[in-house]
């Protein structure tokens, strides 16, 4: 009887077209393309306003039902799908660009806006501007990448997406409706100082602290003009150096790293892509020639280790100057027959780059898989986002299983080099739990409480 409540009651709030609970529409929301096995789903409901959002979080508190909100579900770690069952939030009908400012440089998009679909809007409405795309297909939320603390285009120069913030609306877990940021005070959503900072309370937390349905993010100054210079380094300790003589130059938009490692060989060369942009061809011929010079300037027995790389080959340049940019791991689904990837992401300084590669490679040589590493520069090196991409094949539970053995190896890697693993599952929280500081673990369990006194929101996550 309860079960036909809730099913009743999403009806009368969401439309009985944006409601279901039929087992093979839930199984759609069980799964995501890694290598996590179905979970448990009771029903999904697409609300299309805020208040259709809040009045979902009541029904969820009355029934004592879990809820996880979902935008695209393209983590590849299951973040998106529930732990314990309960109503899946799908956020895509919840989908307007509400307001642009050009001259503050911000827009503010509800939270099943797609990156495809900001970006289309903004080179429509105001093409001289952009915002940090990510690494992700164009059907991936901008709300979705911003949760997780993704990065983008241009987060080399920025840092990570959620840096770029200016406030949120969210539903709390008990129903309240909060403007985070200037809008608490103010009509325009400017920024958040000098208020207390309290997005951060929103990201990285897996869905356990609120629902977000709306944000406002910084634009940044788009130029006309792009190339790509590059850069071959045949020696993995000398990486770190290469990056931070790229960096000090303060011409990179954006700066990727990315090593292959096809069999059990030696070091494997890492190619840096640099993008730059400019107003003119003379500054991008002036910048080409800056970065031409770091090559040239290590000492006569290191410059056979760093080679200056332009033109660069014509997968890189369409990678990287299309938008958003592909790399990427996704090549990787195409080594083995059944193709699909799984990647381990760690944030960590970039001088521990070449030890996690180091075993990186050494887990695919014990998990017979290949290996593939992208990383994202993250604010002029101040960190770097070092994912460890391995390819299984979906047909082969084998297979499967050995990625996901990789997974929580390389995960322990970036731990025990003093890394912090990236888009944790259930499984990875815990093994961050038992290494952080036990009072700020305590104080994290603290602020849920207080702000889910009921325990829906995507309960599992960050969980004792």
């Amino acid at each position: 009887m309860e079960n036909n409540s809730i099913y009743n009651s999403l009806v009368e709030i969401v439309g009985e077209d944006y409601v279901s609970n039929q087992p093979e529409e839930l199984y759609m929301y069980s799964v995501d393309s890694g290598t996590e096995g179905p979970r448990k789903v009771d029903y999904v409901a697409m609300p299309k306003t805020t208040q259709q959002v809040r009045d979902i979080v009541l029904l969820a508190n009355e029934y004592k039902v879990p809820i996880t909100p979902m935008g695209a579900n393209l983590t590849l770690n299951g973040l998106g799908m529930p732990v314990n069952g309960g109503i899946v939030l799908d956020m895509k009908r919840m989908d307007r660009i509400t307001e642009l400012n050009k001259l503050s440089r911000y827009v503010t998009v509800e939270a099943g806006v797609t990156q495809g679909q900001l970006g289309a809007y903004l080179e429509k409405n105001c093409p001289d501007m952009e915002h940090s795309r990510p690494e992700a297909p164009p059907m991936a939320t901008v709300a979705g990448n911003i949760v997780i603390r993704g990065h983008g285009y241009l987060s080399s120069k920025y840092g990570n997406n959620s840096h770029h913030v200016n406030g949120m609306e969210v539903v709390l877990p008990t129903g309240e409706i909060c403007e985070i940021g200037a809008t608490s005070v103010s009509p325009h959503p400017f920024g958040k100082g000098p208020l207390p900072d309290l997005t951060g309370l929103f990201c990285g937390w897996n869905g356990t602290t609120g629902i977000i349905t709306r944000l406002t993010l910084k634009l940044f100054p788009k130029h006309p003009l792009m190339d790509v210079v590059g850069y071959v380094v045949n020696d993995l300790d000398m990486l770190a150096d290469v990056l931070y003589r790229i960096t000090q130059t303060d011409m990179a938009d954006n700066l990727f790293v990315i090593g292959f490692a096809l069999t059990e060989s030696d070091d494997a060369p890492q190619f840096i892509t640099v993008t730059i942009t400019g107003d003119l061809d003379e500054e991008i011929e002036y910048k080409k020639a800056v970065f031409k010079k770091i090559a040239l300037e290590f000492d006569p027995e290191e410059q056979g280790k760093v080679s200056y790389m332009y033109p660069v080959p014509y997968e890189l340049i369409s990678r990287f100057v299309e938008k958003p940019p592909y790399v990427s791991p996704a090549l990787t689904a195409d080594f083995e027959q059944g193709g699909g990837f799984r990647y381990c992401g760690g944030i960590m300084t970039i001088d521990k780059m070449p030890q996690i590669w180091r075993r990186g490679r050494e887990l695919a040589g014990k998990y017979q898989t290949y290996f593939l590493t992208g990383s994202q520069i993250l604010g002029y090196c101040h960190n770097v986002n070092f994912c460890l991409v391995y390819p299984f094949n979906r047909a082969d539970e084998k297979s499967i299983e050995r990625t996901r053995q990789a997974m929580r190896e390389a995960s322990e890697a970036v731990l025990e080099i003093g890394g912090i693993p990236w888009k944790a599952e259930v499984e990875i929280q815990r093994l961050i739990s038992q290494k952080m500081n036990p009072n700020t673990y305590e104080l994290i369990q603290r602020i849920k409480e207080t702000l889910d006194p009921n325990r829906i929101m995507n309960p599992g996550n960050w969980s004792k």
